[in-house]
C-alpha cells in the first residue's frame, strides 16, 4: 500500500441553528405506536442513553461531523458531560422502549438565559419512520415548558432534510446558518494495484 496525499483535507458541513417559542400554542405529545412506552430520565439510565445515542448515529453523517457520536465511549463521555451540566433538565429527557428495547432518545438542557437546549434526538433506524422522533421531541419541548422555559433551541445538520422538516412543523424558525469544518485524514492509504 502506498500513502497518497489527499487534495480535500476538510469538508464544511452547513448546520442550522433553529429556535421555538414555547410561549406561543405547542402542539400535544403524540400517542406511541402500541408496543413502545416513555422512560423518563433516571441516573442508572446514563449508559442506556449512550448506547442508543450510539446506535442512532454510527454510520450516519453526524456521526461524521461529530465522531464522538460514532463511538461508543465518545458518546458515553457525551452522556456524562449532558448529565454533569448545571442546566441540565430531566424532564427534558426521555427514551422511548420497544419491549426490553430502548429504542430513541433526547436530552434537554437549559442555559443561563433561560433556553432549553434540544441535544442529540435520536432514532435507531430499524425504527424509525412510526413517528417516534417527533414524539420524544414534543415530550423534550413540553418539559421545557413545564419548567417555566419560553425558548427553544437546536442546531441540525441542513443535509438531515427530514430532522429540518419535523422541526419546522412543530413549529422551529431558522435563526443562523452555521458552517462546522470537519478535518478529513490528510492522507490515505491505496492498494498499490490502484496507483
Amino acid at each position: 500500500m502506498a500513502a497518497i496525499l489527499d487534495p480535500n483535507p476538510v469538508t464544511y458541513y452547513k448546520r442550522y441553528r433553529m429556535e421555538l417559542d414555547l410561549v406561543a400554542p405547542l402542539p400535544a405529545v403524540s400517542a406511541l405506536p402500541a408496543g413502545f412506552a416513555w422512560q423518563a430520565w433516571e441516573d442508572r439510565l446514563l449508559e442506556t442513553h449512550a448506547l442508543v445515542k450510539y446506535e442512532c448515529f454510527r454510520g450516519e453523517l453526524d456521526g461524521v461531523i461529530f465522531p464522538n457520536l460514532s463511538d461508543r465511549d465518545g458518546c458515553a463521555q457525551l452522556m456524562r458531560d449532558i448529565a454533569a451540566r448545571p442546566g441540565f433538565r430531566p424532564e427534558s429527557t426521555w427514551l422511548v422502549t420497544h419491549g426490553d428495547t430502548s429504542v430513541a432518545t433526547i436530552q434537554g438542557v437549559s442555559d443561563r438565559a433561560g433556553t432549553g437546549c434540544i441535544q442529540n434526538v435520536g432514532v435507531i433506524p430499524a425504527y424509525r419512520g412510526r413517528g417516534l422522533g417527533l414524539a420524544i421531541l414534543l415530550q423534550a419541548l413540553h418539559g421545557f415548558r413545564r419548567y417555566g422555559l419560553a425558548k427553544a433551541t437546536l442546531e441540525v445538520t441542513a443535509q438531515n432534510e427530514n430532522a429540518v422538516r419535523m422541526y419546522r412543523q412543530v413549529g422551529f424558525r431558522f435563526r443562523k446558518t452555521l458552517y462546522k469544518l470537519v478535518e478529513q485524514s490528510t492522507y490515505r492509504l491505496e492498494p498499490e494495484w490502484l496507483l
